[in-house]
């Protein structure tokens, strides 16, 4: 069984997302089937794509396939995960008309003023195959794909790299500070991962390089044969009055190599789980969801607790290779 599922994925400023519920680490998309927890992935690779043979005046059609190929390469050289995509060639299809194949292209959208590219999926229901999944970008916005960047104009490579992150299966990273701003939205201070979902300001190429936690999530859905046996995980609670936080932001940081890999208390229990660390010791924060509108992670924002002040838990905590931490448990107060 199949079914179209939406997802508004990338703003400039601020974001409305439409997503299925998230689950485990990093976030990754996916639903509830019965008592099971299914994922999105591909299982037939290379994953086929096609791209729109009509540009923007900034951007060619060739230029815009470069730069989504330079994306594409970016998440098929991380070492620790099997996922490959090839291009099949220019077409006439448009995104999201249902026509059996995946296609990145232009749409002209200026009602969605905030809104920089949309990725869509459409899904086998019982196994959380993904059967297609096109992007759009906004063509109301302005485009580049110079080396530098261009003031006032937007990274094709930067913003496909984000969009295909979704096409694999990633929902949003909280590794990110923003900051508001006078004219409304967000304005991105500092982002810890390529799927952070609100971009950075026109002109800026920085996150063309993915980060640890967007490595560990793609890892974790197209695993090679080591990534679990050379990897660790820590887990636990978080709690405020003896009850589980629920949607609280967990984060590790490695004292060794200062990355960071995120994940949410995804229960009513408060429990988290992050995995694909690498083995080692980490500081672990966990602060309230605040910078970045709720919605970006969750289909239902109405459980998320974010009144709470943020908090370090006392101890340093040691992700071994192939295992686990053992359950700790952070108790946050009330604010």
């Amino acid at each position: 069984m199949t079914a179209r599922v939406r997802l508004v994925a990338v703003a400039a400023l601020a974001l409305a997302a439409l997503a299925p519920a998230p689950l485990l680490a990093y976030l990754k998309l996916g639903f509830q089937v019965g008592s099971r927890t299914v994922t999105l992935h591909w299982v037939n690779q290379p994953t086929r794509y096609s791209i729109t043979n009509s540009g923007v005046p900034s951007v060619t059609p060739s230029q815009f396939q470069s730069a989504v190929a330079a994306a594409f390469s970016t998440w098929e050289q991380v070492p620790s995960a099997r996922f490959s995509g090839t291009f099949a060639g220019f077409t006439g299809a448009r995104p999201f008309e249902d026509d059996g194949i995946s296609v990145l292209g232009y749409a002209s959208r200026p009602d969605l003023d905030r809104v920089l590219a949309a990725t869509t999926f459409i899904i086998n229901t019982t196994t959380g195959e993904i059967v297609e999944s096109d992007i759009f970008f906004n063509s109301a916005f302005g485009w580049s794909t110079a080396q530098a960047g261009e003031p006032n104009r937007f990274d094709v490579q930067s913003i496909a790299l984000h969009e295909i992150g979704h096409l694999l299966g990633l929902g949003h990273s909280a590794l990110g500070e923003t900051e508001l701003r006078a004219a409304g939205g967000r304005r991105v201070i500092a982002a810890g991962a390529v799927m952070f979902p609100i971009a950075f300001s026109a002109g800026n190429v920085e996150e063309r390089v993915l980060q640890a936690d967007d490595i560990a999530g793609v890892s974790d859905i197209y695993p090679d044969g080591t990534f679990r046996t050379h990897t660790g995980s820590i887990s636990g609670r978080v709690t405020k009055n003896g009850a589980g936080v629920y949607g609280a932001h967990v984060v590790a940081f490695n004292l060794q190599t200062g990355q960071m890999v995120g994940n949410f208390a995804l229960s009513d229990t408060g429990a988290f789980a992050i995995a694909g660390l690498e083995p080692g010791a980490y500081a672990v924060r966990v602060e309230p969801l605040d910078d970045a509108d709720l919605e970006s992670f969750f289909d239902s924002a109405s459980k998320v607790d974010a009144a709470f002040a943020p908090k370090f838990y006392e101890r340093i905590v040691v992700a071994p290779r192939g295992g686990g931490s053992g359950e700790i448990e952070i108790t946050v107060s009330a604010r």
